[in-house]
């Protein structure tokens, strides 16, 4: 039998409204750890479905460092005003000023690479493969390889997050997303350096 102490637990931890927590005690059959594993794997389906939904509102957060040298600007969204003014939504644009303060990302994600910049990457790769004289399905392996390496280097949401290297900032806003119940984006950012 579920007690209320650990609903109660389960859903300081959590956020998650106590039907939910309940459910997933209940599947989980009060181990905490079971509950929690299944609330995380429920909050990624619902970011699934949450991902198609406009993102009309949100805010423009700012990021200064201390030198006065480097600075940002993010345009985030979400879908309600109510949720944008919140303190997990405004957290949340902080670390990701904080990300792009520190990792200078170039694009949003790979999708906005322009194609000229990938075309150029490859070239330097092949000609870098060529010289190396390796077989030809080595060799396509190996430019992959580092065509992958160079988006997830310049793209803000394929980054590892500064914080905690398990995750990428696509981690953190799906994390986010599960606990304010809107879809969240990024939609664009400026980074300036002296």
């Amino acid at each position: 039998m579920i007690s209320i102490e650990q609903i109660k637990q389960l859903r300081d931890e959590t956020e998650l409204s106590i039907s939910e927590v309940k459910k997933a005690l209940e599947e989980a059959g009060g181990d905490l750890v079971k509950a929690k594993e299944i609330l995380k794997a429920l909050g990624k389906k619902m970011v699934g479905k949450k991902a198609d939904r406009e993102v009309n509102q949100g805010i423009i957060d700012t990021y200064l460092h201390s030198n006065n040298k480097t600075g940002v600007l993010l345009d985030i969204r979400c879908e309600s005003d109510f949720v944008a003014k919140g303190p997990d939504f405004k957290a949340l644009a902080h670390e990701i000023c904080l990300q792009i303060v520190a990792m200078k990302p170039l694009f949003v994600s790979e999708n906005v690479i322009p194609a000229d910049i990938l075309d150029n990457e490859i070239k330097i790769y092949t000609q870098q493969v060529l010289e190396s004289k390796k077989p030809e399905a080595i060799a396509k392996q190996i430019i992959e390889g580092k065509l992958k390496k160079y988006k997830d280097s310049v793209c803000l949401l394929s980054q590892v997050w500064v914080k905690d290297d398990t995750k990428t900032v696509k981690n953190l806003i799906e994390d986010a997303v599960g606990k304010v119940g809107e879809n969240i984006e990024v939609k664009k950012f400026a980074r300036f350096e002296i």
